[in-house]
């Protein structure tokens, strides 16, 4: 009995404890999204490298390519993030990897062109070591009265 007790009382701390820690992770990886989008409209690829894995992948409307790509297309301008208006995000949490979810308007210059696009973008983050590394992200494009559920 007394080592029943004992093993309910852990795993209630464990519970609470990782609840508490989601919250952290929540609140810390949806700052962290927030600021790429800044880093890509600054074209700060210092940043950038940091934050992205080595063997990410990136999905757009006109193809799916690599980390490398990404940069290379950040750096050139060839797509330039100018502006990301975030009207909704959901993240969710489990164990060392996360999901977020933002509800977007990008206006960005692509190839010479202004575009002023709705999207929901998915973001796949995974803790590695101390860092967030981001591992996917994927641009869905959507009406503008699309919703997230949360």
């Amino acid at each position: 009995m007394k080592n029943t007790l004992i093993a309910i009382v852990l795993l209630l701390l464990n519970a609470t404890f990782t609840m508490a820690q989601n919250k952290d992770y929540i609140k810390e990886i949806t700052q962290l999204s927030k600021d790429k989008w800044e880093w890509m409209a600054d074209k700060n690829i210092e940043k950038l490298k940091t934050l992205f894995h080595g063997n990410a992948k990136f999905v757009h409307m006109s193809g799916t390519w690599d980390t490398e790509r990404e940069l290379e297309i950040i750096e050139t301008g060839s797509i330039w993030y100018k502006k990301a208006t975030i009207y909704d995000t959901a993240v969710e949490v489990s164990e060392n990897t996360a999901v977020v979810w933002n509800r977007i308007t990008l206006e960005s210059v692509v190839r010479g062109n202004d575009a002023k696009v709705e999207f929901t973008v998915t973001e796949v983050y995974q803790k590695m070591e101390e860092n967030w590394k981001m591992l996917a992200m994927t641009f869905s494009s959507v009406r503008d009265t699309h919703e997230i559920e949360k």
